[in-house]
């Protein structure tokens, strides 16, 4: 009965703090939570009726903020204690739809793409921090707006992987006039490799041939980023 009685009293506290936070939220927004309280109210909408401190605290230990927490594997995830799969997929879904929400502002607002600063606020919530490497492509039309962007290929890049006709045709149908190829570097450092050289150059001549031009090749590391045009790589 007492254990009963305890658990009750738990529960109760629990739907208190919970309804704290969301009133808290409802009037200021997220204006004085802290990094913990903000993945703490996250949790209570993905782990319903329970203490969800200890994970939201646990989580920011292992990943270190909360971007290191959106953009954390499942698998990752999931070995917090407390933090199941469901959770685990709401959190990723989270990064995902944040995502979404940046393309569509910057095909609202008609962004030019003219310089690797706009490049890497495009695409710095879904490329830094990866653990592999991704290669996207941007389309853009003749006021260097962008038409669509792409991941074409996962893994390590070179020339072999990555198909300079491949990117062409899709810029092809996409009425594309020119094209950013982006790529990251998960160990943090951005500074090209010569496969990296290869492809820039191999991609800049194949667009030539078809009237096109590869505008920049960026490479995204880790707070920092390289552009080919900048320094003066692109021939």
């Amino acid at each position: 009965m007492a254990g009963q009685a305890k658990r009750e009293k738990q529960a109760v506290s629990h739907a208190e703090h919970r309804k704290r936070l969301r009133e808290r939220f409802l009037k200021v927004g997220l204006s004085g939570f802290s990094d913990h309280e903000v993945l703490e109210f996250f949790l209570t909408l993905a782990i319903p009726r329970k203490d969800v401190k200890p994970q939201a605290k646990a989580l920011l230990v292992k990943f270190k903020t909360l971007r290191g927490v959106l953009e954390a594997p499942i698998a990752k995830l999931v070995e917090i204690p407390g933090v199941g799969e469901q959770a685990a997929v709401q959190i990723r879904f989270l990064h995902s739809f944040l995502e979404r929400i940046l393309k569509d502002r910057m095909r609202e607002a008609e962004p030019t793409l003219a310089s690797p600063a706009a490049v890497r606020d495009y695409l710095q919530v879904g490329m830094e921090g990866l653990r592999e490497e991704v290669i996207q492509v941007l389309y853009l039309d003749a006021k260097n707006a962008i038409i669509e962007s792409e991941n074409l290929e996962r893994g390590t890049v070179d020339q072999a992987s990555v198909y300079p006709r491949k990117i062409i045709e899709r810029a092809i149908h996409h009425n594309a006039v020119s094209f950013i190829l982006v790529h990251n570097h998960p160990s943090g450092d951005p500074t090209p490799s010569e496969d990296d050289k290869a492809l820039t150059k191999a991609l800049a001549a194949a667009a030539r041939t078809m009237g096109m031009s590869l505008h920049d090749h960026i490479v995204i590391g880790k707070d920092k980023d390289f552009s080919f045009r900048e320094n003066g790589l692109m021939t």
